[in-house]
């Protein structure tokens, strides 16, 4: 659950989650001996790995056919439904509803239906549901807290402040649902205890560890010892905000010396900080190696990097707005050319790959060259049959240094 930005009104996310009351006794069945509880892709080390393995040995949550679990992907609100209901067992607080979007032959519709009745969640006005969306982290604490009737022993807005540094980013009609949340240690955030990061996307992994937790409130399974829920420990000191105004330059390197796109073509690029952005007193706002995740895309006769988001090395996640200047260099690729001397040293978008393979008859271009993008039996037509094809050509030292567009702010612990 890549990272979606969820954009409707407060009013909305209410409707959208519901607000429940009354008790709730979750109950958790034992899973059949055949339930698969081990995935090749949540290894021992990972963060969430006890949380998804219990889950899995009630049925509560299913891995995939190829054995995998997918913990990183994102959880839509159909299979959020779906995780909730089979996790607890509530008697309904109110009637059934006919979404016009969740037709009844619909994969999720009866687990749509039981957390609508059960008050775990609810629909946005004329009865749409929007089941494929994507659902951020704030809202399944949300529903989880609203479902389970949580409250809270203190003022919201101080146990947010208490336990997150970006408690400013939780949106104001869920400020009460994650501070009950928080005080049943039913958060839990990683890579770093402190950021809630309430507006990104859940993960599987997200959902599962989450979801234990509610289990574990209520007595239905046991406790697991984890750095990172919320509240097991003592809150870390506060920190403090700086900014770094836009207009600053960040210095950004590449791993390859050239990328190579076709006209129009939008791939996905991950840049790394090269040097450490540093406060005039020298303290280190972005340390070297953070990485910076957005794509190269078409611009004014040319290509230009867009940032989407900047991931430091403590694994904090921050929204950036920042870009490159537009790149309008070309390379023309004829026919006949040894395709090994173009790739030498280069990244190629998809579109690019299609085209040299084409032009040069060149079929076995790597595939770790290839970046993301279109995929190349769609455009193989495209290209062939010319004897040659003109690239836009980016020097990623040259060309992709980044300029912010606003204001980042970047919280510092200790100040």
């Amino acid at each position: 659950m890549s990272c979606s930005n969820y954009r409707q009104s407060g009013t909305a996310l209410m409707l959208a989650l519901g607000l429940a009351t009354g008790v709730v006794a979750p109950i958790v069945q034992p899973a059949p001996a055949s339930a698969q509880t081990t995935f090749y892709d949540v290894p021992s080390n990972y963060w969430a790995q006890g949380f998804i393995q219990e889950l899995a040995s009630r049925d509560v949550i299913k891995g995939f056919p190829d054995g995998s679990f997918r913990p990183n992907e994102p959880v839509t609100r159909a299979q959020f439904a779906s995780m909730v209901r089979n996790a607890f067992n509530r008697a309904q607080i109110r009637g059934n509803v006919s979404f016009v979007d969740v037709p009844s032959n619909y994969w999720a519709a009866s687990a749509i239906q039981s957390a609508y009745t059960t008050g775990f969640m609810a629909g946005y006005p004329g009865n749409v549901f929007n089941p494929s969306q994507n659902i951020p982290r704030v809202q399944v604490l949300v529903s989880l807290a609203n479902g389970l009737s949580y409250s809270n022993s203190a003022s919201a807005e101080t146990v947010l402040q208490q336990y997150y540094s970006d408690a400013g980013q939780v949106p104001g009609y869920a400020v009460p649902s994650v501070a009950a949340a928080t005080q049943n240690q039913v958060v839990v955030n990683y890579p770093d205890v402190r950021f809630l990061n309430p507006n990104q996307t859940a993960t599987r992994a997200d959902v599962a560890a989450f979801i234990y937790q509610a289990l574990n409130r209520a007595g239905q399974v046991g406790t697991i010892n984890s750095p990172y829920i919320v509240g097991q420990t003592a809150p870390t000191q506060p920190t403090a905000q700086l900014r770094i105004p836009a207009g600053t330059v960040l210095p950004v390197r590449y791993e390859k010396e050239k990328i190579l796109l076709a006209p129009n073509e939008t791939v996905p690029v991950t840049l790394t900080v090269s040097q450490n952005i540093v406060t005039s007193q020298g303290t280190v706002l972005i340390p070297a190696g953070s990485q910076v995740v957005g794509a190269l895309q078409p611009a004014q006769g040319g290509s230009q990097f867009v940032a989407q988001e900047l991931v430091l090395t403590n694994g904090q996640r921050l929204a950036i707005d920042a870009r490159s200047e537009v790149v309008t260099k070309t390379e023309q690729i004829q026919k006949g050319v040894n395709a090994g001397s173009i790739l030498q040293g280069a990244a190629l978008g998809a579109a690019a790959a299609t085209g040299i393979s084409a032009v040069t008859g060149d079929r076995a271009i790597a595939t770790e060259e290839v970046l993301g993008g279109a995929g190349a039996g769609a455009l193989l037509g495209v290209f062939l049959g010319r004897d040659r094809v003109t690239l836009v050509s980016i020097d990623p030292d040259a060309d992709l240094s980044l300029t912010l567009g606003s204001d980042l702010r970047i919280s510092h612990v200790g100040l």
